[in-house]
C-alpha cells in the first residue's frame, strides 16, 4: 500500500472529527458570522490544536473569508488547509546520518506506552534498508526484564546487534559499552532509553547523565535526541517536549499513533510551541507506517474528499 494511502487512512479519525465536523458544520449556516467562527473554533480545539493556534487560524479565517456574502464551505476549507500547510512549512526534517566515517549515534528517549522501542525497530530498519549500514542497539532502559527482551526481539528482526547488562546495572555502563562497539564495528547506534516519566526528577537526571557519557566517549554530542510521542495523549505531550527538551536539548520528534486519535492537531500545536522539527510520524503497526513527515503531505491526506 503506498504511503499516502496508509496516510490518509491512517488520518481517518482525525479528518471525520476535525476536516468532517468544519465541513457539516458549513453546510448548516447561511453566513460567515461570528457564531460560525465560534463553531469553527470549538471544532478545532477539540482536535487538540491549541488554543494558541486555534485562535491565530480564526483571526486568519476572519481576515481571509468575506463575512459578509454566503457561506463557500471549500472556500473556507481551502483557506485553513492552505493555513495549516504555512504552519507546518517548516516543521519537517530528515535524520542526521554521518558520512565521516565515525559512528551515528541517536539517542530516543519518551515515556512508557508512547511506542518508543518499537519506534527504534523500525527507524533501525528503515535506515539500514536505506543505507545498508549495520546498526547497534544498545539497551539502556536496564529497570525492565520486558524492555531488554522486547529490544533483544526486534533486533533479530532487524538483523541488529544488542548490548545489554543485567537488569538494574548502570545505563551510561551500557551506552559506553554500545558506543565502543559501534565505534569498532561502524554503522548506527541507537539508544533506547527508560519509558522514565518527565515528572520523575532521579529518571530525569539518569537521562542526562547517559547524553554526557555519549558527548565524552565520542568527544562530541549525539547526532540525534529523539523524542517519541505518542499522539493520543494529546496536549500533555506538549509538557513532555518541554521537559525532555530541557534535560537534552532534543533534535527531533516522532509522533506515533496518529492513527488512534481524532486529535491530530496535536501535530500543529507541537509545532507552534516548541520549533523542533517532526522528524518521523506514525500511522499503525507494522514497519511501513513510520515515514518522513512531509507536511504537504500530512495536510493533503487530512484533507482528502473533504
Amino acid at each position: 500500500m503506498a504511503w499516502f494511502k496508509r496516510l490518509k487512512d491512517g488520518l481517518q479519525k482525525t479528518r471525520i472529527d476535525m476536516v468532517g465536523a468544519i465541513n457539516e458544520l458549513l453546510t448548516k449556516r447561511v453566513k460567515f458570522d461570528a457564531e460560525t467562527l465560534d463553531g469553527i473554533e470549538e471544532i478545532l480545539v477539540r482536535s487538540d490544536m491549541g488554543i494558541q493556534t486555534t485562535l491565530a487560524i480564526i483571526d486568519d479565517l476572519r481576515s481571509n473569508i468575506n463575512h459578509r456574502g454566503p457561506i463557500h464551505p471549500a472556500i473556507v476549507l481551502d483557506c485553513l488547509r492552505a493555513e495549516l500547510k504555512r504552519r507546518l512549512a517548516t516543521a519537517s526534517g530528515t535524520l542526521t546520518l554521518r558520512s565521516d566515517g565515525e559512528p551515528t549515534v541517536i539517542i530516543v528517549v519518551g515515556v512508557n506506552g508512547s511506542g518508543k522501542t518499537t519506534t527504534i525497530a523500525k527507524l533501525a530498519g528503515l535506515i539500514a534498508a536505506q543505507t545498508g549500514c549495520k546498526v547497534t542497539l544498545a539497551a539502556a532502559d536496564t529497570f525492565r526484564a520486558a524492555a531488554i527482551e522486547q529490544l533483544e526481539i526486534w533486533a533479530q528482526r532487524v538483523k541488529a546487534d544488542v548490548i545489554k547488562h543485567r537488569i538494574g546495572a548502570d545505563p551510561s555502563a551500557v551506552v559506553f559499552d554500545a558506543i565502543d562497539h559501534v565505534r569498532s564495528r561502524g554503522g548506527i547506534l541507537f539508544i533506547d532509553t527508560a519509558g522514565r516519566l518527565q515528572t520523575k526528577h532521579n529518571l530525569m537526571e539518569e537521562l542526562k547523565k547517559i547524553d554526557r557519557t555519549v558527548t565524552k566517549r565520542l568527544g562530541r554530542p549525539a547526532d540525534e535526541r529523539l523524542l517519541v510521542l505518542d499522539a493520543t495523549g494529546g496536549q500533555n505531550g506538549i509538557s513532555q517536549a518541554k521537559l525532555f527538551h530541557a534535560a537534552i536539548d532534543l533534535t527531533g520528534i516522532v509522533l506515533t499513533k496518529l492513527d488512534g486519535t481524532a486529535k491530530g492537531g496535536i501535530i500543529v500545536a507541537i509545532r507552534e510551541q516548541m520549533d523542533i522539527p517532526i522528524k518521523y510520524i506514525g500511522v499503525g503497526e507494522s514497519k511501513e507506517d513510520l515515514q518522513l513527515f512531509d507536511p504537504d503531505q500530512f495536510v493533503e491526506a487530512l484533507f482528502a474528499n473533504a
